[in-house]
């Protein structure tokens, strides 16, 4: 059996040496990670870390579907109420010493165009006023002109 030099034992030690103590340096510095890791900040360790993580996550789940339902009814709400609004003054009695524009037509719709247009026709000694109901942009009664452009400026502001 071939014997082996004594100097090559000795540099085989030696490295052998130097990697068991560079192991050991390395086992021992993460062993103290895993320690400052699992203490946490404050003195927790990291399953409480984790449990109030997820305690986090469920309450943020739990807002998250009352935001959700929250803004469902805030749209129902929203399409419901005035989202167009025409107005036209006018002279109900051209000719005549009535007062001016004081006769008008305003409507006022919703975002759907149902709603009404409220008319009034003012005269020296009276003021009439009318309302005609409109569904989806369209009146159910006859208009006077100054209905239809009220009607035709409230559904132009109705867009967006």
């Amino acid at each position: 059996m071939p014997t082996i030099p004594q100097e090559l034992v000795l540099y085989i030690a030696l490295v052998l040496g130097i990697v068991v103590i560079a192991l050991t340096v390395w086992i021992i510095r993460l062993e103290q990670k895993i320690k400052t890791l699992s203490r946490g900040r404050n003195g927790e360790n990291l399953d409480q870390i984790i449990k109030s993580f997820e305690k986090d996550i469920a309450t943020l789940g739990t807002f998250r579907h009352e935001t959700e339902r929250y803004l469902t009814s805030v749209e129902r709400r929203l399409r419901r109420s005035v989202q167009g609004i025409g107005h036209v003054g006018f002279n109900a009695f051209q000719g005549l010493d009535s007062g001016g524009r004081q006769s008008f037509a305003t409507a006022i719709l919703d975002e759907s165009g149902n709603g009404v247009i409220l008319s009034t026709l003012h005269a020296r000694d009276r003021v009439n006023v009318f309302a005609k109901e409109i569904k989806q942009f369209a009146a159910l009664a006859t208009l006077t002109q100054e209905e239809q452009d009220a009607l035709t400026r409230a559904q132009e502001s109705c867009k967006l």
